[in-house]
């Protein structure tokens, strides 16, 4: 089980800017001995980032658009308008990578070349685009690493939430299901895990915190784990054919599937139905997408979690906004995040919220997030009432 990623919340003061202003390349190995070694107490604000002071053009890389709506939904336009509140005349360079790395890193290197003094990367692998962080620097442009971590000590922050919580929300989730006999489960349920990709470091996350609950249930035999696998690219209908093989390897004897986000709990749903199980079988999710909260809605899906990417995207344009001013990002940064080398990056971490049939109202629609009528639009079997009303 991958343990080398945590998560700890130290809410420490920042560096002074003066990090930002005075120091040299030169000085800045000479004033950290240990810049340069991936040594845990490495900072990423020591490196000096000259390009970003006055930046206005900034460029934005997402990876994908496949797996998710979530992407050109929200992250993009989101980003864009957070971005422009903080730095009205900036100019933004936008890129989505489709789900290939080396397209992405082609679209880092057009960013720059076009003047781009401050990346956003949100990586479509999480060490593949240590390359990209690295030429950045080179130029010395700043790299924010946004939602998905990237395994380079150069980045100058990371922006996310704190996934490994997210993982927790969703095995406890079930763990919680199997005390009060939920979904008909008893002692000795069989439980399959559907990861998302492993060149992925949230999905990693997400596995290792949903195993902190569920992990000693599988030990007690409480669970029985019949199926434990990535994704490759967080496929959808990859979920879909390996969920439709582990209902014929089991005979459709399933009682619970841990599946990581809601575009392959969808494809899994439809294996499920083909089989007359959906709403039978406990899934989980992850996003709290359109698709997602219908499907809680059925009572096909059992939960998701709902990560509020506005207040992502403005974190992000703060840290931006104190790059380009040379200014101190203050509370912005809460957290520290550690990377298999051993460093750490400065991380600004949201907190994930679970959302299933009790709390959609006062959640996703109550925030504005999803509205009521495109939800209910279309959609029959309500078992909540919300779209009855």
């Amino acid at each position: 089980m991958n343990r080398f990623l945590t998560l700890t919340f130290k809410f420490l003061p920042l560096l002074s800017v003066a990090i930002f202003t005075a120091c040299s390349n030169q000085n800045n190995t000479a004033n950290n001995p240990n810049a340069g070694n991936n040594s845990p107490t490495a900072t990423n604000t020591d490196t000096q980032f000259a390009a970003a002071k006055g930046c206005k053009n900034i460029g934005i890389l997402l990876p994908e658009s496949d797996s998710s709506a979530r992407y050109e939904a929200y992250d993009r336009p989101l980003l864009e308008k957070e971005i422009k509140a903080v730095i009205p005349d900036a100019t933004i360079q936008y890129a989505n990578a489709n789900n290939n790395a080396d397209t992405q890193q082609n679209q880092a290197d057009a960013a720059l070349t076009k003047g781009a003094c401050i990346l956003v990367v949100d990586p479509q692998d999480s060490d593949k685009a240590s390359v990209i962080v690295q030429k950045a620097k080179a130029s010395q442009v700043p790299v924010i690493a946004y939602d998905r971590l990237i395994q380079d000590p150069d980045v100058a922050y990371y922006v996310s939430f704190d996934n490994v919580r997210v993982g927790e929300l969703q095995g406890q989730y079930i763990a919680d299901q199997l005390q009060k006999g939920a979904f008909g489960l008893k002692p000795g349920a069989n439980l399959v895990m559907i990861n998302g990709s492993q060149t992925d470091n949230n999905a990693l996350q997400f596995r290792e915190g949903a195993l902190k609950a569920l992990q000693p249930l599988v030990d007690s035999k409480q669970l029985n784990l019949v199926f434990d696998q990535y994704t490759p690219n967080w496929d959808n209908a990859r979920a879909q054919s390996i969920m439709e093989g582990i209902l014929t390897q089991q005979k459709n004897n399933v009682q619970a599937a841990y599946v990581a986000n809601d575009g392959m709990a969808n494809t899994v749903i439809a294996a499920l139905r083909s089989q007359k199980l959906d709403g039978k079988i406990l899934v989980t999710g992850q996003d709290a997408t359109l698709t997602g909260i219908q499907n809680i809605l059925t009572g096909d899906q059992a939960m998701t979690i709902y990560k509020p990417i506005a207040k992502e995207a403005q974190a992000t344009a703060q840290l931006v906004a104190a790059l380009s001013n040379g200014t101190n990002p203050g509370g912005v940064v809460n957290g520290q995040t550690a990377l298999k080398s051993g460093g750490q990056l400065s991380s600004a971490l949201i907190a994930p919220i679970s959302v299933d049939k009790t709390n959609v109202q006062q959640t996703v629609l109550a925030d504005g997030y999803l509205k009521r009528e495109e939800v209910c639009n279309g959609i029959t079997g309500d078992t909540t009432g919300i779209c009855r009303n």
